[in-house]
């Protein structure tokens, strides 16, 4: 690693974690030793006046992560350089985001993407063309470190000749905290007067800057939080906050962390009635302070992912990836809270059922680049995988655009079907296997027993 020219704080994080591999440790949080949150405070219920929004927000720094390729999707490039309304990508409308923000509340607010090695070069390339988004003092981007793949084995790092880069993997976004450190950004952000970050996904469009909850945030003084979404039978696998039995202290739980006897616990929505967001918000002297007294590490708990050193090719050789959750550092900070946020705050982008939702007319974009749904529910869209999982497959299908959905419940889609322009979905629509490669008309309605 060292020889790689990987940061010496990400190196101690990483021999932290392999001591822990070492000895066994699951990382598991028992379903016994927690409680369920089940009454965060409420956005909608909260009092926050124009001036504290805007104060807080001029202090804000906007961090993305940006390190995922996209690979479920069959992509080879950054994820968030994907189209997702006509020619704009999820770059464009976070760039739109940001600038409008800006304007509306005359904040600086700097906009910094958390790159990893594989997705760097592509991003700075598109970002390029924003000549007026860069802030002064402030790069646009920092590289998130890397780690080497662990043979399950005996955990020695893989080598694998035929693509060396495959030997290497993002260390998970728990990297964050690390990597913010290493690079010096966390020192620069506070020496030029930011107080706070607000920390969301490039593939989640609905993480706005959100100078309200800026506002909300600066006056609970607290060093950490969390944004909550109410789950629905569609969130069971989502992770969720919890509280330690043991000493009151939030904590996230992950499916990585939950055994399989207790995967029931978990999926409940009843239970546990919130979801994690992956969308935060801390203060930055808080968090300099607990990395510089902890030497960068933050102790947050193990996830021992299980991949193949190829992930294209199931009979490549079994590899661990030591990763860590960047939501999980709630539990390092005593004090730590979440806010209960509407669902708008939640669209992340992990397949193509989602990324056709995206693009129908379900979604309204506005002049400040968010996505506005037009219609509640939202429908549910599910698309046969082995015609529909890769991009390139999901755009062959749909040359014309993805069909009309405001009126829709569902579209499920079995088969190999190519839909034409102007299909329109009306109620619960079901296409089914024809056997061989099918077509929808143009002008199509499809609804209710249609097929």
């Amino acid at each position: 690693m060292a020889d790689a020219g990987v940061q010496p704080q990400a190196i101690e994080v990483f021999a932290h974690y392999y001591h822990q591999l070492e000895e066994g440790v699951t990382g598991l949080i028992a379903e016994d030793s927690i409680e369920p949150l089940t009454d965060p405070p409420m956005l909608v219920d909260v009092e926050v006046s124009d001036e504290q929004a805007a104060e807080a927000l001029g202090r804000t720094a906007i961090i993305k992560l940006n390190g995922g390729l996209g690979t479920s999707m069959g992509m080879e490039k950054a994820k968030s350089l994907l189209p997702v309304r006509g020619d704009q990508t999820f770059l464009d409308l976070i760039v739109e985001q940001v600038q409008a923000a800006r304007a509306t509340y005359g904040a600086r607010l700097p906009l910094l993407f958390m790159d990893s090695f594989r997705t760097r070069e592509d991003t700075l390339a598109a970002l390029a063309r924003h000549t007026d988004l860069p802030v002064d003092g402030l790069d646009l981007d920092f590289q998130q470190n890397q780690e080497p793949k662990l043979l399950t084995e005996d955990l020695t790092p893989v080598e694998w000749p035929a693509d060396p880069a495959l030997e290497w993997c993002p260390p998970g976004h728990g990297d964050l905290y690390t990597t913010l450190e290493g690079s010096g950004v966390l020192d620069r952000l506070i020496e030029q007067g930011y107080r706070y970050a607000s920390v969301s996904n490039s593939d989640n469009l609905g993480a706005a800057p959100d100078a309200r909850i800026a506002g909300w945030f600066a006056a609970t003084g607290a060093p950490y939080a969390a944004e909550v979404c109410r789950r629905t039978p569609a969130d069971r696998k989502g992770g969720h906050l919890a509280v330690r039995k043991s000493d009151g202290q939030l904590i996230l739980r992950d499916t990585a962390q939950t055994a399989p006897d207790e995967m029931h616990f978990f999926t409940d929505e009843h239970r546990h009635p919130f979801f994690h967001c992956n969308n935060l918000w801390f203060d930055l002297a808080a968090v300099s302070t607990v990395l510089k007294e902890r030497n960068a590490v933050l102790g947050l708990p193990l996830i021992k992912n299980v991949k193949n050193v190829d992930p294209s090719d199931s009979s490549s050789p079994e590899v661990v990836q030591v990763e860590s959750a960047m939501g999980a550092a709630i539990e390092v900070f005593p004090g730590a809270t979440a806010i209960g946020v509407g669902r708008e705050r939640f669209l992340p982008v992990k397949t193509t059922n989602d990324l056709a939702l995206l693009r129908s007319d379900v979604y309204d974009v506005t002049p400040e680049g968010r996505l506005d749904r037009v219609t509640d529910p939202a429908p549910l869209v599910d698309l046969d995988p082995k015609h529909y999982k890769t991009i390139s497959k999901f755009d062959a299908r749909f040359p014309a655009g993805v069909p009309s959905l405001r009126e829709a419940r569902s579209l499920t889609v079995h088969g190999d079907w190519t839909f034409e322009a102007d299909v329109r979905v009306t109620g619960a629509a079901t296409l089914d296997d024809e056997g061989s490669p099918s077509t929808v008309p143009s002008g199509t309605v499809l609804g209710g027993d249609q097929a």
